[in-house]
């Protein structure tokens, strides 16, 4: 099904962020939302995942199990790389899946270091996993590859389009070459 937003309004006090916000966003395509800062469209995706809600407006077609990536990593500090993505993820999977993961953005050498030590874009890619290896039908990406050199960025990018093929997938960013990079459809707010 479809997720469908129809006429969404939201303001924060005088602060008007949607007003009459209408789009569409195609089961199992992958869409990047681009527009300037302070437009909306982290409080879209708060919106979607049931953390904010609009003021008039609403949301149709969201699935029932929704996985994301927000802004900040939001990780557990004194766990390793590999019990961060192991308590997220789909009970299913094995040991070695979650370690042939880790692998394939570059973090099988750091599975069991504590993220508290880990730079920013290894955090980053540790949250990315987190989010891509929960069992979801939604996956909501707010600016996923933040803090990511050029050869992690493109390693990750194409980590994303390879295990989100057929997953409805929504990415927030500000730069325009995620589009191509993520392979995806545009969307300007």
């Amino acid at each position: 099904m479809n997720i469908r937003v129809i006429n969404l309004h939201k303001s924060f006090g005088d602060n008007k962020v949607l007003e009459g916000l209408n789009m569409a966003f195609p089961c199992g395509k992958r869409i990047v939302i681009m527009g300037d800062s302070g437009c909306g469209k982290t409080t879209l995706l708060r919106i979607l995942m049931g953390f904010e809600r609009p003021d008039t407006g609403e949301v149709t077609g969201i699935p029932d199990r929704i996985s994301a990536v927000f802004q900040e990593d939001r990780l557990l500090e004194n766990f390793s790389a590999l019990s961060n993505i192991a308590f997220a993820a789909d009970r299913g999977l094995s040991k070695d899946v979650l370690l042939r993961h880790l692998d394939e953005v570059g973090l099988l050498e750091s599975a069991y270091r504590s993220v508290s030590g880990f730079s920013g874009g290894m955090r980053r890619r540790v949250a990315i996993l987190r989010a891509m290896l929960a069992r979801s039908e939604l996956l909501l990406l707010d600016e996923p590859l933040k803090g990511l050199d050029e050869q992690n960025r493109e390693r990750t990018a194409a980590y994303i389009k390879a295990h989100s093929e057929g997953l409805t997938t929504i990415i927030v960013t500000h730069d325009p070459d995620e589009v191509a990079l993520m392979d995806a459809e545009l969307i300007k707010m």
